[in-house]
């Protein structure tokens, strides 16, 4: 039996883009700096990874979709938070964003990676953005980096 894995060592070519949403911006801003911290660690150099801000979670996918498109990035890394509400905005905000970011990778075969939270209440959002449950855009930024070797593997 052969077995294909993914590894955390920076690639040795290709950029990074990072779609963050400006909403809910001081929980995002962590989620990207764990991203830029966990790249960091890992050996992707700063000046490798591309930013790009966008309104809200809604519009992530639109974004991530043309950067994959490009050929420009080995992977997309989207981040954001959204926060349930009194109404049902939260949910169409989650599914729109889920599957929007969902489909710019199988549309592309970029790895575009979902790094937007979900949360119930501001503080389960701090939580995981750099809390107590650790910070969701190192984990994705490192997921990124996994896929691109794996990928890499792939006929």
């Amino acid at each position: 039996m052969t077995t294909l894995e993914g590894n955390l060592t920076a690639p040795d070519a290709g950029r990074f883009a990072v779609v963050a949403a400006r909403f809910n911006k001081p929980i995002v801003d962590r989620l990207v700096a764990g991203a830029m911290e966990a790249f960091q660690e890992r050996g992707v150099a700063g000046d490798a990874v591309d930013l790009v801000w966008v309104p809200g979670s809604f519009e992530i996918p639109l974004v991530a979709k043309r950067l994959a498109a490009s050929g420009k990035y080995v992977a997309v890394v989207c981040l954001g938070a959204v926060i349930k509400g009194d109404t049902d905005h939260y949910e169409y905000v989650c599914v729109g964003a889920a599957h929007g970011i969902a489909e710019a990778g199988l549309v592309t075969g970029v790895p575009v990676l979902f790094g937007v939270l979900t949360c119930q209440t501001e503080e389960q959002a701090v939580d995981r953005a750099g809390g107590k449950e650790g910070n969701k855009g190192a984990d994705v930024a490192l997921a990124a980096i996994e896929m691109v070797n794996l990928l890499k593997q792939l006929p």
